[in-house]
């Protein structure tokens, strides 16, 4: 419906035939000035009658068609300017779409009113001269006597309009007592017919029913029988269920028992070959561990006696018959200490001289390194950063190298291709990156080198105290930017 109640205060740019009228006000304000018409022509004065309730629909779509027919006859300058776009449209659709904006218009302008009543009052020029004096014929149609009143604005045309409502509702309400008479008359007839069927209908089942009672008599007759043999048939299948069931429940027994016995059995079964194969694989792994240790050992132990042979250029042999020979022999250098001993942990050659010792084992705090180095990037590329420097770092020195990532900080577990040379390890559920370093360093056989990365002040201080030495994460992130 285009329109609401009177009593609310109209507001801009909403059409009169959706409030009640042209200058319609509340509450006893005084009314805006009215806007002028095109072309400078004062408007109408305003007028105290309004509608209260919004146009009947047959009134509202006659001033609609009234104006889209205008609109499209006018030439574009004399079309207002908010309905100037429209006027290009067909006129069913101009109607459709351009209602809202003509319904307005029609409201604020009342020479764009007149406009629109113009070929009306050349059509109908009688009618449209008698709702101007107020002497309406009777025999005149009420929608156009309202359509006239609306866009004319004679005295009392909201009178007409209401009229036109009146009598429209009486039509309706004509027409829907009609069709109820019909639909009444309808089904009178429809219960004639029902009634006549319903007759047929109880006839035809009363002979069925007379069939139905002499089949059921007949039914209980054979139903007596055959419950007499199913109560004999019953007697002997209890018989062969008792004793059935009496040599099952001997059959049940002895399999129990034999069950029984072949479970310990396997039992005892289990428990040899778990305690053997748990001998076996404690002797093996005792061996493999010892002797790995002891090989790691002996081979740190090489390195650093060749090492210490070359820092204090000592002769292959114990002499040699060239030393019985006197001469002056060039100053020799002074005694180095091992790297890293003196250094603290800042020291930018610390690495560096670490990574010199013999049979060195780099164990490097992944997570700590890449969030002190490059923490804004995601865990997968931090992981790819910090393994491809230390695949370079594990070539140049040819140190073992481990690298240690805490298994918490993934969701699942993912696929790494490790460099060569760098051995990755994650901690397992419900330990912690830090707690896996210190098993790696307390693996090691006392006397080996292991240098531990990590500016985790607790990792440091665990390091310390199982004999590795501790390096911040600052000295391997630019040692691996210098490579």
């Amino acid at each position: 419906m285009l329109g609401k109640q009177t009593g609310h205060r109209r507001q801009p740019g909403r059409s009169g035939i959706i409030d009640s009228g042209p200058e319609a006000t509340s509450g006893g304000e005084v009314p805006a000035e009215p806007a002028r018409r095109p072309g400078g022509e004062a408007p109408e004065p305003p007028g105290d009658e309004r509608l209260r309730r919004p146009l009947p629909e047959a009134v509202r779509q006659g001033v609609m068609e009234v104006a889209a027919d205008l609109i499209g006859t006018l030439p574009p300058e004399e079309v207002p300017a908010p309905l100037r776009r429209f006027a290009r449209f067909e006129r069913r659709k101009r109607a459709k779409l351009a209602g809202q904006h003509i319904a307005a218009m029609l409201e604020k302008d009342a020479g764009f009113r007149r406009r629109v009543a113009a070929p009306l009052r050349e059509a109908q020029a009688d009618l449209a001269e008698a709702v101007e004096t107020g002497d309406v014929p009777p025999a005149a149609d009420p929608v156009r006597v309202a359509v006239l009143g609306y866009l004319l604005r004679p005295a009392g045309w909201t009178k007409l309009v209401e009229a036109a409502r009146e009598e429209l509702e009486r039509s309706a309400t004509a027409s829907e007592e009609e069709a109820a008479e019909r639909r009444v008359a309808a089904l009178k007839q429809e219960l004639a017919a029902a009634r006549a069927a319903r007759g047929a209908e109880l006839d035809k089942l009363r002979g069925e029913l007379r069939e139905v009672k002499a089949e059921v008599a007949e039914l209980r007759r054979k139903l007596h029988e055959a419950r007499t043999r199913f109560r004999s048939a019953e007697e002997r299948a209890d018989a062969v269920a008792a004793e059935a069931g009496r040599e099952l429940a001997a059959a049940r027994e002895s399999t129990a028992a034999s069950e029984k016995e072949l479970r310990r059995l396997r039992a005892r079964t289990a428990q040899a070959e778990a305690a053997a194969e748990a001998a076996k694989r404690a002797a093996r792994e005792g061996r493999n561990v010892d002797d790995m240790r002891l090989r790691m050992l002996l081979d740190a132990l090489v390195d650093a006696a060749q090492g210490v042979r070359r820092e204090l250029a000592l002769p292959s042999t114990i002499g040699r018959p060239a030393d019985a020979v006197g001469g002056l022999e060039p100053d020799r250098p002074a005694h180095r200490a091992l790297p890293g001993r003196a250094l603290s942990d800042n020291d930018p050659q610390l690495l560096d001289r670490l990574l010199t010792l013999p049979q060195v084992h780099l164990v490097v705090d992944g997570y700590n390194v890449t969030k002190t180095g490059y923490g804004e990037l995601p865990l997968s590329d931090q992981r790819s950063r910090l393994l491809s420097g230390l695949g370079g770092l594990a070539a140049q020195t040819r140190a073992e190298v481990t690298c240690v990532f805490d298994g918490a900080e993934l969701d699942a577990p993912v696929a790494i291709a490790a460099p060569r040379g760098v051995r990755v390890l994650f901690s397992r559920p419900g330990q912690t990156a830090d707690e896996l370093i210190g098993e790696l360093v307390r693996a090691e056989p006392p006397g080996r080198s292991v240098v531990v990365v990590s500016s985790d002040r607790e990792v440091a201080d665990a390091a310390r105290r199982a004999e590795a030495r501790p390096c911040p994460s600052s000295l391997l992130l630019r040692r691996l930017g210098r490579s």
